[in-house]
């Protein structure tokens, strides 16, 4: 805490991921659970005592940045928002949303703790469930408690109505191959959550996502998403 009585933070840790573009990330944390990441500790809070007792949790919340929102040009915090599941047309407010462009552009995930490497340096936590690009700052850690955490009788608002979203993905024998073996269940569960925006309903646009390295290129029509190229691309992942 500063003099002036604002809090000043910086990050303890960065994660590593398989993405390097928000386009094809999983919309909330835990959807996917294949996919996996690496948090990395800072220095300063690179420390076994630090992270004494954390693996005997299951799971841990994330306190993160938006990082890549802000450094796009002209974009600010707004009062309202479209989150794109609700057809990109319909406004909420940014509080009843979990949009990147926020007053504070903090954001926060669930993830299961797979291990906990504290015997090496960098201390290191592996975590899988992700929804995090590569390089997002980790401003804070701390353990998932059941019973103060899971309200099974929480109401969903309008997130209701896009729960249930996914596509039937159509991915060729020979275009899987080419990915490595231990991305490949990863790299459908992404497709089959469908990364368009609500909005997109093109059937002749081939879009693309960044996964693990690579290029995966698909059109959509009529409930199948069908896997059309793959090609390597410079980030190779985790």
């Amino acid at each position: 805490m500063t003099d002036d009585g604002i809090l000043r933070i910086e990050p303890v840790a960065y994660i590593r991921t398989d993405f390097t573009d928000k386009f094809g990330l999983p919309r909330q944390s835990g959807l996917i659970p294949a996919l996996k990441g690496e948090i990395v500790f800072q220095p300063a809070y690179s420390q076994p005592d630090a992270v004494r007792g954390l693996d005997a949790f299951s799971h841990i919340w994330l306190i993160w940045g938006f990082h890549a929102a802000e450094k796009l040009p002209g974009k600010g915090w707004s009062a309202t928002v479209r989150p794109p599941r609700l057809g990109g047309n319909t406004r909420v407010g940014v509080f009843a949303s979990r949009a990147p462009f926020r007053p504070n552009g903090l954001g926060m995930s669930c993830v299961r703790l797979e291990s906990v490497l504290a015997d090496t340096q960098p201390v290191r936590l592996i975590v899988s469930g992700i929804d995090l690009l590569d390089g997002t700052p980790i401003y804070d850690i701390k353990p998932y408690i059941p019973v103060a955490d899971c309200k099974p009788e929480a109401s969903e608002g309008y997130t209701e109505q896009t729960r249930q979203y996914g596509i039937r993905v159509v991915f060729p024998a020979e275009l899987l191959a080419q990915l490595p073996a231990d991305k490949q269940d990863a790299a459908i569960a992404v497709l089959e959550q469908d990364p368009r925006p609500g909005y997109a309903d093109d059937p002749a646009r081939i879009y693309g996502v960044s996964f693990a390295g690579y290029d995966i290129r698909f059109r959509a029509a009529d409930g199948v998403l069908t896997v059309c190229a793959v090609c390597e691309a410079n980030h190779k992942g985790v």
